[in-house]
This record gives C-alpha cells, structure tokens and sequence, in this order.
C-alpha cells in the first residue's frame, strides 16, 4: 500500500518546503522505504521553461525531458531517485490538460468548475504513474492562503477523505521567528498558518518549525495546544552548518519516527553512518579552492542551484572546501578579466539564454586558455569556447552565434532537427519558445584517448540536455586544425557535445548540463576532476 504525505507551507515563502520534503524522503529510504517525491507548483506557467531565472530560479530537466521545479533537483540529490515528467504539475498543465479534454467532448456537455474537474485532474496526478512506493512525498508550492494554491489544497483535503488518514498524513512547515527586542520565539504566525489551513478543512499531523535557535518545550507544547498536534508531533527544523545534515537532524528532532507512528509501521533504527560521513568531509575540509563562475544569473543564486551542488560535491570528493566567486560576465565588457580572475584555481562559464555577458564570457574562456587555469565550460559556457578558439585560435573573425543576430561566421547556429531514438525532432526559428528545445537525455560516444573518455572510463554516456543552438560542425575541421579536439559526438556523429583542449592542463567544454546529475555520494565525474584540476592548480599559484 502507497502513503502519501502531503507537504504544505506557512508564513512565508523561502521556509525550504523543498529541502524538508526531501530530508524527510531521505530519512525514510534509510528506515528501509521505497519513496518517490513530486511536486505541485500553482503558477499558471504550463511549465518553467519561459520563466526568467530570476523570478523562478534554476530550470531543472529530467531524463524523460520535463522541465520542472529547481525542488526536485534536491528530491534527486537527497535519495538518489531520477525524476520524471509525472512528478511536477502546474496550475497550467492541469487546465490545459482539462480544457483539452472539454474541446474534445470528454465531460459530455458538462459545465466545467474547478471542483471537481480541476481537482479531479489534480488528484489524478498525485494517485497516477505510481508503482510499488511505499510513500509518496507531495510538496505543495507556494504557502497557505495563496489564492493560485486554493484548488490544490481542496484536492489534498479530498484525498484525505477518499484514502483514509491510515493512508494519508499532512505535514505543515511554519515559521517561528525570533523577536530580538522581545528576547523569545514567537508561536503566533504559527497559528494563524494553521488556522487558514484549517480553513480550508486540513488539519496538520506534524508541524516542523524552522526556527534559528532552540525552541523551548514550553513553547513546543503551547504550538501543540493552539494547533491541534501531539507535543512530539511538534517538530523543530533549525538551522544547521551543511544541507546534508538536515536528514540527520530531523531524525534527531524524531521527524521519521513520528510518521512511522502516525501510520502504525514499526521498523530497525535507521543507520545515517553514510549522510554523516558526508557532512563530516563537507565541514572539515582539508584544504581550499576559488572557483570563478562566470555568469549572467549571479544575481539570484538559485538561478544555479544544482551547478553548486555539483561543484561541493567534486569538493567533497577531493576532501576540499570550494569557495565560489560568483562574477557577472557583463564586468568583462568594462573591466580587465586580470582584475577578477588572475588568483582563481578555475573558471567555470555556465549555460544562459540572449547576449548579454556573452562577450565577458568569451574573454573568461580565453584568460584561462592563455594562463592555463582549469576551464570547465557548460552549455553556453561551451558555445563562448568555441567562439573564443575559433576567432583567436583559428582565425575565423566574424565567428559568433545565430543566437545573437547573423553573425559572418555562424560557428554556433539553431538546431532545425536532431535524432531522438528513432524519432527526428524539427524545430522552426519562428515556433513556440516553451518546450521546444533539445531536451532531456541524449547518448554520447567519446573519442579514444581523449581527457574525457579518461574521467568517464567509458565510450558511450548519457547526459541531460537543455538547448536550442549547437555548434555548427562545418567549422569542425578548422577548429580541430587549430588544436580542439571534438572528444563528444552524438551517436549519429552531427552534434558536437564535448570539445576540449590537449595542450591545456584543463579545458573543456560540453553541451549538456552534468550538474544535473550529481549527487552527494555519487559525485559527477566531470566536476571531480575538475575540482582535482583546480586543487593542483592552487599548489601552482
């Protein structure tokens, strides 16, 4: 039998429902369960694809091609557990799936209401593509009161009757702030977050309260009685020195337990031997790099959320701490790149959509080719390479990107059509932004005797991609000529996904996106070496 439990927010916005949704899915996989997480997103967005990263942060794509939710990239990183298109839903796939089937007839004439069609469908999502999961983890986005969340929430409620509280628990994550000049937690947010839950006619299970500083038994038992929840149902989720400690400290604070009871199940005690040794080699590192990131998005983090992730992971895996230098590439279009980059141990340029920074990005590129600094270029970070070796390596001077305009040499041009499985994909230059790009996993075969084919120690991968311009292979042999060496193609030998550098310590540059796949205890290879890369490089400077 699958239990879902359904997670919901309070108070504000930012609490970390994401992170505390896979905490919890962590938490539970070591208890022995088998767990799947999704994620309802209220925006009216059929999916984040057109969305500027800084208003929706990092587009994470799974294997299948969705583009989803940043939240599911720590679903993926916390339990290991890939994703798929069925586990993200948005207030605007619901209605075009509903109003789709309304065109077509389906409903029989019916008048269509938000209840029950939409919650119909809604419910149809959560209960849908479900296999032998013991849980499954529905984080509900936004936070309560949310007038785009009303429909999602009627749903929940819904299901709670329609399966059983046997099957089906609700856990609300609130927030207590500390009031310096009171000098004391303050419950009364809190409350009100789940009176308006109530409101709509869920009452909470568990609570889990972010909190900065410990929170009294007094106050826990206050929260409990104003809010209808046991004592120990009341949890707190406080502030911790990595991310990777919250599944422990929730275990701690008896989270895992406490579902356990809510549904009858008894099992051994959970062994996070391995979670802590990965905190431990996260908070004693055993030495340091800089790595620069060259991007167009360093004004909201969460633009690369996953990029991060991967590169403290290639950290974890070298016993180094990595301290990132997040630069906007529009500096180098004023400034000297020496000014910024000369004490750096490696340069990262990542993907990014429109001009803006591109030529800063290209001068990233081409500061580390000429001081040999450890290069790691991503998506577009692989475009500006190539650009940067074809008009200072290779000579061509009008290269540049059709992305940008009608460059005179097109070195980087639209992809109109490519192979997916046995399928061709088309696209036209005047066609629909949303959902149109190469996206999800594509295979790989590597060149013998490349860089690459060294860190993969294989010939063929796969990776996730996410990109409408690749670069044009009619440059392939001039470019080669000038020393880069294509080591990435794809099976049918038209796309080029990874270039790189032989008489470079360490350069090189792929279409796809790794960080996608990176997990703490299985760190991406390209981001292990290249954080190796840079920790030799520190022991130069």
């Amino acid at each position: 039998m699958t239990r879902f439990i359904f997670i919901t927010g309070g108070v504000v916005s930012s609490l970390g429902k994401g992170l505390a949704s896979a905490a919890l899915g962590a938490a539970l996989q070591a208890r022995g369960f088998k767990v799947r997480l999704r994620k309802l997103d209220p925006y009216i967005n059929v999916d984040p694809g057109t969305m500027s990263p800084y208003q929706h942060g990092e587009v994470y794509v799974t294997d299948d091609g969705a583009e989803t939710d940043l939240d599911l990239g720590h679903y993926e990183r916390f339990t290991c557990v890939s994703s798929r298109q069925s586990d993200n839903v948005t207030t605007g796939r619901i209605y075009s799936d509903v109003i789709a089937k309304e065109r077509r007839g389906d409903y029989l004439g019916a008048t269509i209401q938000v209840i029950p069609h939409i919650t119909d469908a809604i419910k149809e999502f959560v209960l849908g593509n479900i296999e032998d999961e013991d849980f499954v983890l529905c984080e509900i986005g936004g936070t309560v009161g949310d007038i785009e969340g009303t429909p999602f929430l009627e749903a929940i409620r819904q299901l709670g009757n329609e399966l059983g509280r046997e099957q089906v628990m609700y856990l609300h994550l609130t927030l207590l702030p500390w009031i310096a000049t009171a000098g004391e937690l303050k419950t009364k947010p809190t409350q009100h977050s789940v009176k308006e839950l109530l409101s709509v006619g869920i009452q909470p299970d568990i609570l889990l309260c972010r909190a900065e500083r410990e929170i009294p038994q007094s106050e826990r038992r206050k929260i409990a009685l104003f809010c209808n929840v046991r004592p120990d149902a009341v949890i707190p989720a406080l502030d911790v020195d990595s991310i990777y400690r919250v599944p422990i400290s929730y275990h701690e604070q008896g989270l895992d337990a406490q579902v356990c009871r809510h549904f009858g199940l008894t099992t051994p005690e959970p062994d996070f031997s391995r979670w802590q040794d990965i905190v431990d080699r996260a908070t004693h590192p055993e030495g340091e790099v800089t790595i620069a990131v060259v991007g167009k998005y360093t004004g909201l983090l969460d633009a690369y959320k996953s990029l991060s992730e991967a590169l403290t992971h290639g950290g974890i895996a070298n016993n180094v701490k990595v301290r990132l230098n997040w630069i906007d590439a529009e500096i180098f279009e004023r400034e000297d790149v020496i000014k910024h980059l000369e004490s750096v141990h490696g340069i990262l340029v990542p993907g990014g959509f429109g001009e803006r920074g591109t030529e800063g990005k290209i001068a990233a590129a081409r500061f580390a080719r000429e001081r040999q600094i450890p290069y790691f270029g991503i998506c577009l970070g692989m475009q500006m390479a190539v650009i940067e070796a074809a008009r200072h390596r290779s000579g061509i001077a009008g290269a540049g990107s059709s992305e940008f305009g009608t460059p005179g040499e097109p070195v980087v041009g639209l992809m109109t059509e490519w192979a997916k499985g046995e399928d061709i994909e088309k696209r036209a230059s005047d066609g629909n932004l949303g959902g149109t790009m190469r996206l999800g996993a594509y295979p790989c075969v590597l060149t013998p005797g490349s860089k690459v084919r060294e860190i993969y120690g294989q010939d063929h991968i796969s990776e996730r991609h996410r990109h409408r311009y690749e670069v044009n292979t009619a440059y392939k042999e001039r470019l080669e000529a000038a020393g880069m060496v294509f080591s990435g193609m794809s099976p049918d030998g038209v796309l080029p996904e990874i270039v790189e550098l032989p008489d470079h310590s360490w350069y090189i540059a792929v279409q796809f996106h790794p960080e996608l796949k990176s997990r703490p205890f299985e760190p991406h290879p390209l981001f292990v070496s290249f954080i190796g890369a840079a920790v030799q490089q520190s022991r130069l400077v």
